[in-house]
């Protein structure tokens, strides 16, 4: 069995990863992003439709993304897609992300030629 990423962990990197999904796939319904996140991250990351759709809402109050409803199977899908604002807020949080990244895996990984501090 897979190890899960914990929400806690998460919390604060699923919005650049939603904007990242968007921004790869011009636009997403929910399910969508939900499936594409489990995929990519090869089963250790199962974005809840409750920590999905509050992100989903944010971003459209803060006009980063459009909704655009479409008929489906007699089912209305709503489909989210990056504004101009959002393409350009998406590269500054994926950039932002990824930085973290690294600098947490300099922390969990340090380098023993690093001097280290004695007080």
């Amino acid at each position: 069995m897979k190890n899960k990423i914990s929400a806690e962990l998460l919390k604060g990197s699923l919005k650049p990863i939603v904007m990242k999904l968007l921004k790869e796939n011009t636009r997403m319904y929910g399910y969508e992003i939900t499936q594409r996140v489990e995929k990519l991250s090869q089963g250790k990351i199962s974005l809840t439709y409750g920590a999905l759709y509050p992100i989903l809402h944010k971003l459209e109050a803060d006009g980063i993304v459009i909704t655009e409803q479409e008929n489906v199977n007699n089912r209305t899908r709503v489909y989210y897609q990056l504004t101009p604002k959002g393409t350009k807020k998406s590269i500054e949080k994926i950039n932002e992300l990824e930085e973290f990244v690294k600098t947490l895996a300099i922390l969990l990984k340090p380098n023993p030629s690093v001097g280290l501090c004695t007080t």
